[in-house]
């Protein structure tokens, strides 16, 4: 996943396993020329977002290990890394990561969203957990983000 190898970097080239926020940008924008400022500022959101990092005492700390990802000799990122994917965007993925077709998973996820009367997202973690897929840290945020829903949607009849 290039986000994940993006997100490595900085902590690979410095050789620590945990660096302030402006290192991580400068090693993104200058170091590399990656991206610009505001950019790897834009990254360091995507990948707490995603569960890549987190902020311990005002440090970014990464919640994988860097050095176990692969980063191609000649890796560059490319920009749409910036965008916050949705959650059945990142079930999707890593269930075509995980080998099965893309084409396939789509149809198998839109059919069990129909047939279970579920939120696309759910229906991407269901398939993926069928498959073996490890989507757990996902399914938290899906079943988060239908509870919220559920409690709007609650305040609003009331």
């Amino acid at each position: 996943m290039s986000l994940e190898a993006a997100v490595a970097v900085p902590f690979r080239q410095s050789g620590k396993d945990r660096l302030g926020e402006g290192e991580f940008v400068v090693a993104l924008s200058l170091d590399r020329d990656w991206f610009s400022p505001d950019q790897a500022k834009r990254l360091v959101d995507v990948a707490q977002g995603r569960g890549l990092v987190a902020v311990e005492d005002g440090d970014l700390v990464p919640q994988f290990d860097p050095g176990e990802v692969s980063v191609p000799e000649n890796f560059v990122p490319d920009e749409s890394i910036l965008r916050e994917q949705s959650a059945f965007e990142r079930a999707l993925d890593a269930v075509v990561a995980a080998g099965i077709d893309k084409q396939e998973a789509v149809a198998a996820i839109n059919e069990r969203q129909r047939t279970l009367a579920i939120s696309l997202e759910a229906a991407a973690v269901v398939y993926a957990r069928e498959h073996g897929v490890d989507v757990d840290a996902l399914a938290k945020t899906v079943r988060e983000e239908l509870l919220a829903a559920g409690d709007e949607a609650s305040e609003e009849t009331a």
